[in-house]
């Protein structure tokens, strides 16, 4: 009976033993993954990229700010050490103390995993001794790469690796190829789901919504990491379509036709494409080219041909009646 009573208190001690140590954590959020924060030394951009088998990691691991830096915080997640660090760094704070600062305060940092970038391109990481293997980071010029609950010990070398070898691209292309690159090497031992990637500036912004230039989430996706590049490329192809828009407002056609194109020869299929640049073609005197671009949109979709009759009202073409009904024919 005496040991039967020793061995449940043992049981029982080692059991709040355990809850001591999970209440460190207890309502901490769920990222196991891996990222990357990182600088373009040429331009200053700064970037966030990470890849979970976890719902919607974005919101949870990835914080920046134009002129001021970016944060990675991941494992067992304290989604405040985003805004806090921003916070110091904007104060003055070095990434290394700042990461000192948030850590220290933290009575979970055994199961932080943290990376700050500010904006000179310094940085700093810290990873916990309980986070899950294989865990670790490596700091480099201009960018620090972290991971947890990986496959293996490769993933992170790989990373850096990676950025290393990319250096010719912009900044968003060069952080997604360190993310294939760490699928590549095993990644998350769990499998893939959610993914994110942004850029900020390298000054400060007035206004909010010019503070992040790419913001890009792949939430739920059997291969997040390929949609989020399919995405980059979406967004490439909308800049030079932003580009032509700006063009237009400013009378350039010859301008706004150049990018209309360079948009539609990365997605010729796409019809809203085609038709801003058929327009473009219709303020230029160029109806019969136009017209011709007009009719193969509206074959595949009518909308558009009652979209072309609204667009002088709006000041968007400068065609007679007699030209609009020859192009809406």
């Amino acid at each position: 009976m005496k040991q039967f009573l020793l061995f449940f208190a043992l049981i029982f001690i080692s059991t709040l033993n355990t809850k001591a140590q999970t209440s460190e954590i207890s309502g901490d959020a769920f990222a196991h993954t891996y990222s990357i924060v990182a600088r373009d030394a040429k331009t200053g951009e700064m970037a966030v990229g990470v890849q979970s088998h976890w719902f919607s990691v974005g919101p949870l691991v990835a914080w920046g700010k134009s002129g001021v830096g970016v944060v990675a915080t991941q494992s067992f997640v304290n989604p405040a050490f985003g805004p806090q660090g921003l916070k110091l760094l904007d104060e003055g704070y070095t990434p290394e103390e700042a990461v000192e600062s948030l850590i220290n305060n933290d009575e979970g940092r055994d199961f932080r995993q943290l990376a700050i970038l500010g904006k000179s391109g310094a940085n700093a990481a810290y990873t916990g001794e309980k986070c899950v293997a294989e865990a670790e980071h490596l700091n480099g010029d201009n960018f620090s790469v972290q991971a947890n609950m990986m496959l293996n010990d490769k993933v992170v070398p790989a990373m850096a690796e990676a950025f290393v070898e990319n250096a010719n691209l912009p900044l968003a292309e060069r952080v997604v190829a360190v993310l294939k690159a760490a699928q590549h090497a095993g990644g998350d031992i769990r499998g893939k789901q959610s993914a994110a990637l942004f850029v900020v500036g390298p000054d400060k912004v007035d206004e909010v919504w010019k503070d992040k230039k790419i913001d890009l989430r792949v939430d739920d996706h059997e291969n997040p990491i390929e949609e989020l590049e399919r995405l980059l490329k979406t967004a490439r192809a909308y800049e030079f379509m932003n580009r032509g828009d700006l063009a237009m407002e400013e009378g350039n056609v010859e301008k706004a036709l150049e990018e209309y194109g360079t948009a539609e020869s990365m997605f010729p299929n796409n019809l809203e494409m085609r038709f801003w640049k058929a327009v473009a073609l219709a303020n230029s005197d160029r109806l019969q080219e136009a017209k011709q671009i007009f009719d193969r949109i509206f074959d595949e979709d009518e909308n558009w041909r009652i979209m072309l009759k609204r667009l002088p009202k709006a000041g968007l073409i400068n065609v007679s009646k007699e030209e609009m009904k020859m192009l809406t024919k």
